[in-house]
């Protein structure tokens, strides 16, 4: 008996990836948690998908971009949110980074 565990689209979570320039992922973690708290943390799903040269890939669920922003604009540290995009391969057609 075969199990199908695929999960239909309208049922799965709409992330979205944020290209942050800054030294260190761990200071955005801090700020985030800072601003948010834990569970706005755990809302906001952080994943960290790829690191490059002083820039980080992140995927955060759709619905908390803005709040990523504000945890941004409100810390004192120096990161900048370079692009935001749907898809893994939207973000890699920038060449600021592959």
């Amino acid at each position: 008996m075969k199990l199908n565990m695929k999960l239909k689209p309208s049922m799965r979570s709409n992330r979205r990836y944020l290209l942050v320039e800054t030294k260190d992922k761990k200071e955005i973690e801090k700020v985030i948690l800072d601003y948010l708290g834990i569970l706005g943390l755990a809302k906001m799903n952080l994943l960290v998908v790829k690191e490059n040269k002083g820039k980080i890939l992140f995927s955060i669920e759709r619905e908390e971009v803005e709040n990523f922003r504000a945890a941004l604009e409100c810390s004192q540290i120096d990161a900048k949110i370079l692009r935001v995009s749907g898809t893994i391969k939207g973000m890699r057609k920038n060449e600021t980074f592959n």
